[in-house]
């Protein structure tokens, strides 16, 4: 793999690349900055599945010439003195999986792509790519798979290799929705809460939306979120009256995954229901569809319309027990191509002392 500035050292060690990826986010917290992150993401045909020349009039003639400023506003409810807390808190999971990995294995390099805004994938991978990896793990960080997410990870890894002169063996975890640390890692986090808490009437797992066609497309993530939901209640020891599952953050005018999570929130609220806790098992990194859609526009509605108390458990961010996880998931393929390569070693090596025997 050479760079620009001299020839490819091909007596250079080896080294296995862990890839971690996340959505994205914009720059700064501005209306130009979020029209840019807006476009790259809206553009993306894994996002929107629409004819290109029909949903290119939609994005540029309404949606980015509106949708900016609202967003850019709820951005600066929840940006902090570091920048976007998705991006800081992906570079703690980033630092602290590193240090967890290289413990072990000391040929291993971790890098961070966003699938939109920076740093790119692209970037990410050129990073891996001066560490001369032979080897690439690619983790999204989205635990229910969908074409929307974790497919659009796998174009852009595609895409970014293809000039690459040589091409490492790449595996892709496309998802980990049933994993048994998964599970035990979102249990753990709110039990963790109800140790300080009142436990609520009612929990509600939110997951982010998708348009219903997208399932009837034979897109697995309702099905995946459902399975994570009902896994998690078992962990949990909840009976069916105490939890429910919803989507969040649909968007145009067609229809989307049900139950809503507003919707949902404000018929508990009617109902009588005061106390609620709500968790977002599908995001791994609090971000703006968690810290403003669910803590803050939420919570609103659910007060607003007679629920007395609300209660936002934490996504599993850089959480000990949620590094342990994706640790979880990437060991065991390094062990897996360590115990190859010994393989290869020796049968080379009894080859050699074969030949040599002969000759002798």
């Amino acid at each position: 793999m050479p760079n620009n500035n001299k020839p490819y050292d091909h007596s250079t060690p080896f080294k296995t690349g862990i890839l971690l990826v996340n959505l994205g986010t914009p720059d700064e917290p501005t209306t130009s900055a979020v029209r840019k992150y807006l476009d790259e993401f809206l553009s993306d045909p894994r996002v929107v599945d629409k004819p290109r020349w029909l949903w290119w009039l939609i994005l540029h003639g309404v949606i980015l010439r509106f949708r900016p400023r609202k967003a850019a506003h709820a951005y600066q409810q929840i940006w902090t003195e570091q920048g976007s807390p998705l991006l800081t808190i992906s570079q703690a999971q980033e630092e602290k999986l590193r240090e967890a990995l290289t413990n072990k294995h000391s040929d291993v390099c971790v890098a961070l792509g966003m699938s939109y805004g920076q740093p790119s994938i692209k970037t990410a991978l050129e990073k891996l790519k001066q560490d001369n990896v032979n080897k690439i793990i690619v983790l999204p960080l989205y635990p229910q798979f969908s074409a929307t997410t974790t497919a659009s990870v796998f174009d852009a890894v595609a895409t970014a290799v293809k000039q690459w002169r040589f091409l490492p063996e790449i595996n892709f975890i496309n998802h980990y929705h049933d994993k048994p640390q998964y599970i035990t890692a979102l249990a753990n986090s709110i039990r963790n809460s109800w140790q300080t808490l009142e436990q609520p009437d009612k929990l509600l797992l939110s997951f982010h939306g998708l348009p219903k066609a997208n399932l009837a497309a034979g897109d697995p993530y309702f099905c995946e979120c459902h399975k994570t939901a009902r896994l998690l209640a078992e962990e949990l020891k909840l009976e069916d009256s105490q939890w429910a599952l919803s989507f969040q953050s649909r968007m145009g005018v067609e229809q989307w995954l049900t139950p809503y999570t507003d919707k949902t929130l404000t018929e508990w609220a009617q109902q009588g229901i005061k106390n609620v806790h709500v968790a977002c098992p599908g995001f791994s990194a609090d971000c703006l569809e968690t810290l403003e859609e669910i803590n803050m526009q939420n919570r609103e509605l659910f007060l607003n319309a007679g629920g007395e108390q609300y209660h936002y458990i934490p996504a599993l961010n850089d959480s000990d027990e949620h590094i342990e996880m994706m640790a979880s998931l990437i060991e065991p393929q390094i062990e897996l191509w360590q115990q190859h390569q010994v393989s290869v070693d020796l049968d080379m090596m009894k080859k050699l002392a074969d030949r040599l025997n002969n000759k002798s």
